[in-house]
C-alpha cells in the first residue's frame, strides 16, 4: 500500500487536491490511502518519521514557511528514497529547480487550471501505482491478487496464512497488517505458491517463515501478530 501526503498552505487549494485524490482512489480502486494533508511542512516531516510505507507526496513549491517545497522534498528523500514526489505550483518555469535540489521529482501539477490539475493528479496516482508495483516485483517476491476490482500486491514476507472463507470459492489472506478476501481455493494456492507455504490443514495454508510457535498438543499454530490457525495431525510433518 502507498501512503499519500499533501502539503499545500492554501486551505482551499489543499481541499481541492484532497477531494481529487479521494475520488481517484475510490473510482480507480487504488491500493493507497491519504494519511496527511497539511499546510505545515514540519508536520509532514514529523508524520514521516513513523510511516512504514512508500509515499506519494504532493508538495506546493511556494509554502508560507521558512522551508519551501524543494527543501521539504530534500528532507523527505532522507526518510523515503523510493517515494514519489509531485510538485504543485503556479510557476512552470520553476521545474528547473528540481535539478538544483536533486530531488528526482516524478511530475509537476500546474494549479492555474483546476480542471487540468485534477486530470494531472489522477495521472500521477496511476503512474505511481504502476511504478511502485514494478519496483516491488523486482526487489521482493510478491503475491498479486484481485479483490473488489483492485489489484493488490503483498510481499510474501508479510503473508501469515491463507484460510478458506465461509463464502464459496473464496479464501482470506491474513497479512501482518490486514485481511483480504478474494476468489481462489487452498488447493490452487498450494500449487501456485509452494516453497515456504505449507498446507497444515484442509482449510489453511501457512507461511512457515512467519510461524512463532507450534502447539502440537492443541494442534494450533501461533503467529507473531497474535493470530492463530488450526493444523491437522496428518499434515503436521511439513512444518
Amino acid at each position: 500500500m502507498l501512503d499519500i501526503f499533501v502539503c499545500e498552505d492554501n486551505a482551499i487549494q489543499r481541499q481541492a487536491i484532497v477531494q481529487t485524490i479521494h475520488n481517484a482512489v475510490l473510482i480507480e480502486e487504488l491500493d493507497m490511502q491519504l494519511v496527511l494533508d497539511t499546510g505545515d511542512p514540519y508536520v509532514l516531516l514529523e508524520k514521516l518519521k513513523t510511516s512504514q510505507n512508500t509515499g506519494i507526496y504532493f508538495l506546493d513549491i511556494d509554502l508560507g514557511s521558512n522551508i519551501n517545497g524543494m527543501k521539504l522534498a530534500q528532507q523527505i528523500r532522507l526518510f523515503d528514497p523510493r517515494g514519489f514526489i509531485i510538485f504543485i505550483t503556479a510557476h512552470s518555469e520553476l521545474s528547473y529547480m528540481t535539478f538544483q535540489y536533486r530531488v528526482e521529482a516524478m511530475d509537476f501539477v500546474l494549479k492555474d487550471n483546476p480542471a487540468e490539475a485534477e486530470v494531472k493528479i489522477k495521472e500521477c496516482l496511476l503512474n505511481a501505482m504502476e511504478r511502485y508495483t514494478l519496483q516491488t516485483n523486482r526487489t521482493h517476491k510478491v503475491y498479486t491478487l484481485e479483490s473488489g476490482g483492485r489489484k493488490i500486491s503483498i510481499d510474501y514476507d508479510d503473508i501469515l496464512f491463507f484460510e478458506t472463507s465461509g463464502n464459496i470459492h473464496k479464501v482470506i489472506l491474513h497479512a501482518k497488517d490486514r485481511q483480504i478476501e478474494f476468489f481462489s481455493t487452498i488447493k490452487e494456492l498450494t500449487n501456485t505458491l509452494g516453497g515456504d507455504f505449507v498446507r497444515c490443514h484442509r482449510s489453511f495454508l501457512v507461511n512457515k517463515k512467519n510461524i512463532k510457535e507450534v502447539d502440537t498438543k492443541k494442534r494450533i499454530i501461533h503467529f507473531a501478530n497474535g493470530e492463530t490457525c488450526l493444523m491437522s495431525t496428518r499434515m503436521m510433518k511439513g512444518l
